[in-house]
């Protein structure tokens, strides 16, 4: 007779998912950022020795990376980190440039106590800007009003949806990192949006945060042309 398949126990199943949210923030990490570029073959034992972590928990991040179109697994071949196409950018952005107009003008008419509180520091913060040398912080303090927004839309399903979308966007950013123009001027612009999240101008926060992602597409559209 067969074994009867048995579930970790209760108290094991939170470290488990645990330790598979972890690896699977590591490795998109390493994707994004071009540690493994496109085309690279995954290496289990390899990932496992430098991520210290164990198999399982591997595994289910390939899984979950695999859904996002970041990783691709051919069989018998192996699995590798996905190639990035121009055709990507425009596909990526039709969507992204609809949920983060959307997000944006949601969080106008969403804005509570708390959330108003942390927009008129973050526009401080745009307003004391010197345009440091670093496009990595530039982008990096980018994403964090982005992810501002989606947190004060208040719809989890739309903040998960565009976390997928901008990190892919964030790769292909990376890919031609060397070819883009100063990033300054984008953040900077960004004070725009939070005005209008302050004022609860819902259809200039869109119309802003709309246009926003288009000029990225833009930039990035022109430096891929140029590789």
């Amino acid at each position: 007779m067969a074994a009867t398949p048995t579930s970790p126990p209760a108290d094991e199943a939170p470290s488990i998912k645990l330790g598979a949210d972890r690896a699977y923030v590591d490795l998109r990490d390493r994707i994004v950022t071009l540690r493994l570029p496109p085309g690279t073959v995954l290496r289990e034992d390899e990932l496992m020795r430098e991520m210290e972590v164990g198999r399982t928990p591997l595994r289910e991040a390939v899984k979950r990376l695999a859904l996002e179109n970041l990783v691709a697994v051919q069989p018998r071949r192996g699995t590798f980190v996905t190639a990035v196409e121009a055709a990507d950018i425009v596909n990526i952005t039709a969507v992204r440039a609809e949920l983060e107009g959307y997000a944006a003008e949601l969080a106008s008419r969403r804005l509570d106590e708390d959330h108003r509180a942390a927009a008129e520091a973050l526009l401080h913060e745009v307003e004391e800007l010197s345009e440091p040398d670093d496009p990595d912080w530039l982008m990096r303090f980018d994403e964090r009003i982005h992810r501002f927004t989606w947190e004060a839309a208040g719809n989890p399903y739309l903040s998960e949806t565009l976390e997928r979308y901008f990190t892919h966007s964030l790769r292909i950013w990376y890919l031609v990192l060397d070819r883009l123009p100063g990033l300054g001027h984008a953040v900077h612009d960004q004070a725009h949006l939070l005005e209008a999240l302050l004022a609860g101008d819902g259809d200039r926060a869109r119309r802003i945060m709309c246009e926003h992602v288009l000029d990225f597409e833009r930039e990035l559209l022109a430096a891929f042309s140029r590789t």
